[in-house]
């Protein structure tokens, strides 16, 4: 597509390579599995760290075999794919940039080929870059933001819809910003709060077809996005100690709420929020 804008990858080092980062996050599940995903197929983006790797830990730990969706960090994705088969489950990578409509048709188009069917949609990558001035955020910015964060989610489900059957399930990754607002993140809280109205309306547009949706709003999370370039480095030793909790989570405290979500646990839930957010919403 030639009106897909180039990753901001060299502009900022976004999204980040985990491999890199000090202190590690915490991906690891905290219990033992119980089938509650056994048999079905996920497709996760931006799976090769931080949020993503941490929910693609747990849907293996639970029986799901896992496409795993990332821009360029290899290593990271890699590593994330042997965490899936160390839990007995089969993974793909599949790298690409999720604003061009066509890769997101060939992510879906792969994942039922080489995993045989498609049964929960994580929709989960983003990008997003700090700025108070609006005034600077660019013509470029503005449209690889929300191609990346709000676009790619109507092309993957559009092309995941005709694998999906009853019991299918999409959870999107919203934020905090959309509920707090950000002076920083304006661009980024905008495609989230877009992601909000997404989720509510597109849940009420499948719940006849036994295909739920929701969401998950995760606050200050410990993961690469933000000290690659998504928060100023001076603030990120403060990061999260603005919580009423006083710290960041980490993001196998974010992967529960997916698995909730994507599992029969949430069979009468559609068009819902979870807030994984140390207490950040409810103190605003």
């Amino acid at each position: 597509m030639s009106d897909v804008m180039e990753p901001m990858v060299h502009e900022d080092q976004l999204p980040g390579h985990e491999s890199q980062l000090e202190p590690k996050p915490d991906w690891e599940p905290r219990y033992e599995g119980s089938d509650r995903l056994k048999g079905k197929v996920a497709l996760i983006t931006g799976a090769d760290s931080g949020i993503g790797r941490a929910v693609a830990a747990l849907f293996a730990r639970e029986g799901a075999d896992i496409a795993i969706s990332y821009l360029c960090e290899h290593d990271d994705a890699k590593k994330t794919k042997e965490i899936v088969e160390a839990e007995g489950r089969k993974a793909i990578l599949i790298a690409g940039d999720l604003g061009d409509k066509k890769f997101c048709l060939d992510a879906v188009r792969k994942t039922v080929e080489e995993l045989g069917r498609l049964d929960i949609l994580v929709n989960n990558a983003g990008e997003q870059h700090y700025d108070e001035d609006l005034a600077n955020i660019s013509e470029d910015q503005l449209k690889r933001t929300f191609q990346t964060n709000i676009f790619s989610m109507f092309y993957l489900t559009q092309a995941a819809l005709p694998h999906f059957s009853r019991g299918s399930a999409i959870v999107n990754c919203t934020s905090e910003t959309t509920y707090k607002g950000s002076p920083g993140l304006l661009d980024y809280s905008s495609t989230k709060g877009a992601i909000l109205g997404f989720t509510r309306s597109l849940a009420k547009n499948l719940v006849e077809k036994g295909i739920r949706v929701n969401g998950v709003a995760p606050g200050p999370i410990w993961t690469p996005l933000n000290p690659s370039g998504g928060q100023p480095p001076e603030k990120i030793p403060e990061f999260g100690k603005s919580t009423p909790m006083k710290r960041p989570g980490q993001p196998n405290e974010v992967a529960p709420c997916f698995l909730f979500l994507a599992c029969e646990d949430s069979s009468y839930m559609t068009g819902q929020v979870l807030h994984p957010d140390g207490g950040n919403t409810t103190s605003s």
